[in-house]
């Protein structure tokens, strides 16, 4: 297994239950759900990560079980412990912060 696809199977749950559009597209060696064409969110290995406004993106890495995705220092991309998503509210907060920056954040170019 390359991911959590139970981690995936919940995070699906609250964007069905909340009615957000989405898609799941593999990629990194996981799952990322699409919102709007965009990278929202997503499982790599037993992590979720989460696009953030990069404007909040030091203040998300202060609560616990949370790291850059890279250590490029590219900001708005958030890794999360599975042991800090374990509870339905912990893994709705996350999918909340990265639904707020949504709407503001850039999509990828697409390739032709």
């Amino acid at each position: 297994m390359a991911y959590d696809e139970f981690l995936a199977e919940r995070m699906e749950r609250v964007y069905e239950e909340r009615r957000v559009p989405c898609f799941a597209k593999k990629m990194f060696g996981g799952v990322c759900f699409m919102v709007d064409d965009k990278m929202c969110t997503g499982v790599l290995h037993k992590q979720m990560m989460v696009r953030v406004d990069p404007l909040f993106h030091d203040g998300a890495l202060k609560k616990p079980g949370t790291r850059p995705m890279d250590e490029s220092g590219m900001k708005g991309f958030i890794m999360i412990d599975p042991e800090y998503v374990d509870m339905d509210e912990d893994l709705e907060y996350w999918i909340n912060l990265a639904l707020e920056y949504n709407p503001k954040a850039k999509s990828s170019k697409k390739r032709t």
